[in-house]
């Protein structure tokens, strides 16, 4: 009968064990200020990006993801809750404590059996607040709490939970986000810590939200030095013929691709890359600030506009999808955003999707059941007094008061207002509109 007893118990715990790996881990990574037309794969013709080009080989690359605003703050809001700005607290930088018992993906994740860490720039919550992230369902935090100080690559402490750990030979000027000793970089600390994480969960189902700073520009020591592309040093670009800002935002970007490589690397020593989905894509569109100047390497790509602008140059993003044995290498114009990021974890994770969300889940586009898959009828961004509105491949951008009406399909730079040729289907994103309001 013991016999008996403890074989049944070996073959639950068998079942308990498969059913647990039968969870995908979750890698989702968050650049930011990133273009779209940054990487290779994107059409960028100086930037090298080698391995995340090889990425979107390898995975599924989406030409119409966008993101959840064209600033930093509300954006992240909108993948952690899985609503677009016209139901988010705030639709702007403005500062944003994430209330206690938010439904985030990390909290219904962690619910779900996973282990959960967030590394790099959070902005909804300090130590002591419910928005912090210990106190959002991520079990490890650690990176910068506050939005304004992620500006500064050489910080003198990053956040390990609720504690500042000291970063090594890093001395403030004296001047908000400006060093005057820079030893550790904070970019090189983070990824060193994301991959801590992964070698140290590789036996669970984990979720790692890791939100790189780069390539943010530094907005005060640009002021001060006249550039705000803080890397350690250029690289491959060291004898270019550029600005040095340019060398610089260059120098990210590719550090950031190796970084990835890395990443990708460690998956794979480990042989846990086919249980493991890899998504990479942008906070929003590309800055102009520190120097650089987004035309230098044209990164917005064919696109109209840059962060802080609701055409698509300051919302159309990057977004790569990789999961060897599972995502088939491919490209897809489904029309998704930031906000379609929860209820597509949570399905692939197995856990509770809310009801209450704008979402939709891009897993059968993942797996490739296309006939599966649903679509929305628009996207919909609020920020300061601008609205814009996509439906399937009309785009509605309007500014006080006025819609200007855009045809992506032969007009992907928003050039040609066609409002008054469809009067119709202004009046619907018009309507729109005003429901959110």
């Amino acid at each position: 009968m013991k016999k008996i007893i403890t074989l049944a118990f070996f073959l639950l715990l068998i079942g308990s064990l498969h059913a647990a790996h039968d969870k995908p881990n979750i890698i989702y990574i968050v650049s930011d200020d990133l273009g779209y037309g940054d990487l290779g794969s994107y059409g960028q013709k100086e930037v090298k990006t080698p391995r995340l080009d090889q990425m979107a080989k390898e995975g599924l690359r989406f030409t119409d993801h966008y993101a959840g605003h064209t600033v930093c703050r509300p954006s992240r809001l909108v993948f952690l809750t899985g609503k677009h700005t016209g139901h988010t607290a705030i639709a702007g930088n403005n500062m944003h404590v994430l209330p206690k018992g938010t439904k985030t993906v990390t909290s219904l994740l962690k619910e779900a059996g996973y282990v959960t860490a967030g590394i790099g720039k959070w902005a909804l919550g300090n130590v002591g607040t419910s928005g912090h992230p210990n106190n959002q369902g991520f079990d490890f935090f650690y990176g910068y709490l506050d939005q304004g100080a992620a500006h500064d690559y050489y910080p003198e402490f990053l956040f390990r939970n609720e504690k500042a750990e000291r970063l090594p030979g890093n001395v403030n000027s004296g001047q908000r986000n400006v060093s005057s000793k820079k030893v550790t970089y904070a970019h090189t600390r983070i990824t060193e810590e994301a991959l801590v994480f992964i070698e140290r969960n590789k036996a669970k189902p984990f979720y790692l939200n890791l939100t790189w700073t780069i390539p943010h520009t530094n907005n005060e020591a640009g002021r001060v030095e006249k550039d705000g592309q803080e890397v350690p040093d250029y690289g491959i670009y060291a004898d270019r013929d550029w600005p040095n800002p340019e060398k610089g935002f260059a120098a990210m970007v590719t550090l950031m691709d190796e970084d990835t490589g890395k990443i990708i690397d460690l998956l794979k020593k480990l042989g846990i890359e086919k249980r493991t989905l890899l998504v990479f894509t942008s906070d929003n569109g590309p800055h102009q600030e520190g120097g650089h100047k987004v035309d230098f390497f044209n990164s917005n790509g064919e696109l109209k506009g840059y962060k802080r602008s609701l055409h698509d140059g300051g919302i159309r993003v990057p977004m790569i999808a990789w999961w060897p044995g599972t995502v088939k290498p491919g490209v897809t114009d489904l029309p998704s955003a930031f906000w379609d990021w929860l209820p597509t974890a949570c399905e692939l994770g197995g856990a509770e999707i809310p009801t209450d969300i704008d979402g939709i889940s891009f897993a059968p586009t993942l797996l490739g059941q296309k006939a599966k898959q649903k679509k929305h009828e628009y996207l919909f961004w609020r920020w300061s007094g601008f609205r814009a509105v996509r439906m399937g491949q009309w785009k509605g951008v309007q500014t006080n008061k006025d819609l200007a009406l855009y045809d992506l399909d032969e007009d992907l730079g928003e050039e040609n207002d066609v409002a008054k040729d469809h009067p119709k289907l202004a009046a619907r994103i018009k309507e729109i509109i005003d429901e959110l309001e």
